[in-house]
């Protein structure tokens, strides 16, 4: 068996299991998604962020004339991915205080507003599962830093999209975007896109990454453990800095 697929069931798992981890359900926010978040920021920034500028050169070999005025089209994406994903959860918000003042009462979004949010995390998981395999070609230690940030990631959405949606993420929810992980591998295997698209892609998901682990650590309400945060981040930088000097 491949070791990307043993990977991305991995990563697929997270959504599968967390949900029976009853100590991530509690308020002050558990130290292991906090230490999580902490993991997720640090790839961000430590190893996305900087391979970014090597996207930034494959972009600009592939950008018209037309439009060499924007000199860093790379970053302008991973912007586009954090505003989308940003715009994405107002509108889910928005639906969930609506829905409180309706005769549902519980603050739930509806049946359309729940497979909404579903579809867009989906197509989400379906591209963090393609650029999997894409890390091949990237050292077997960059690759499992990748999987073990990746999980953890998902085990922070999880608890997010779970606390939004209740039974119906359990029900459904889950199990879809565990499919958007497997589907993207699969499409990995059978569809070769040009590189310059693989960075946009990659550009994209660094956006999205970087809101969907800070919306789940600011908020006042989720009260989050600052040193569990601290210390992932920092764990994190340290063993990606080694990998990095090591290759």
């Amino acid at each position: 068996m491949s070791i990307t697929l043993i990977m991305a069931c991995v990563i697929a798992c997270a959504h599968i299991f967390s949900g029976h981890l009853s100590f991530l359900r509690v308020i002050p926010r558990s130290w292991v998604l906090s230490a999580a978040g902490g993991v997720s920021v640090a790839y961000v920034f430590v190893h996305i962020l900087p391979e970014l500028q090597q996207h930034q050169n494959v972009i600009q070999d592939h950008t018209p004339q037309s439009l060499a005025f924007l000199e860093h089209h790379v970053y302008l994406v991973a912007m586009l991915g954090l505003m989308f994903f940003y715009v994405m959860e107002r509108l889910v918000k928005a639906s969930a205080e609506s829905a409180s003042g309706s005769q549902r009462g519980e603050g739930t979004p509806g049946v359309g507003v729940f497979w909404f949010h579903m579809s867009i995390f989906f197509v989400y998981n379906v591209l963090i599962g393609y650029l999997l395999l894409q890390r091949t070609s990237h050292s077997f230690y960059s690759l499992l830093l990748f999987t073990i940030a990746m999980t953890l990631h998902f085990m922070v959405n999880d608890h997010s999209l779970r606390a939004a949606h209740k039974h119906r993420y359990d029900l459904a929810g889950r199990w879809f975007l565990t499919a958007g992980v497997l589907t993207g591998w699969l499409a990995g295997t059978v569809i070769q896109v040009e590189t310059a698209v693989v960075s946009i892609i990659f550009a994209f998901l660094a956006g999205g990454i970087l809101l969907n682990v800070l919306k789940e650590e600011l908020p006042k309400e989720q009260q989050s453990r600052v040193l569990p945060f601290v210390f992932g981040a920092i764990f994190y930088s340290v063993l990606l800095l080694i990998l990095a000097t090591a290759e």
